[in-house]
């Protein structure tokens, strides 16, 4: 139970260091964000819980192509903010999108 505690508190107090500096910074809260820290986290606890490097690798194989998706949404999202989109809007389009492309990938994943 400790463990999982622990798990959840480093994994958290990384997200809101993210948002703490990026109120201060919005490069240096962006190279932050940019670094996969989930991904590192997620392959870090999982390979301390089961060692399994097979998995691990999959599941990294895996993080690679759905990071693609997700592009997408950095990229749509400031170009309608520029355009003065509503930022709700423009959200909401955007992670739409983004959604959208992340169930295509899955489903082109299935198929390899």
């Amino acid at each position: 139970m400790l463990y999982y505690l622990l798990k959840v508190l480093i994994s958290a107090g990384l997200i809101v260091l993210v948002s703490e500096i990026s109120k201060r910074s919005s490069l240096a809260g962006a190279i932050l964000a940019s670094v996969p820290l989930v991904s590192f986290l997620a392959i870090l606890w999982m390979y301390l819980e089961t060692r399994d490097v097979k998995q691990i690798a999959a599941l990294s194989t895996d993080i690679f192509w759905l990071v693609l998706p997700s592009l997408l949404f950095f990229v749509l999202f400031p170009l309608l903010l520029r355009r003065n989109v509503n930022f709700y809007l423009a959200f909401g389009l955007s992670a739409a999108l983004m959604v959208g492309c992340y169930i295509f990938t899955t489903w082109l994943l299935k198929l390899r």
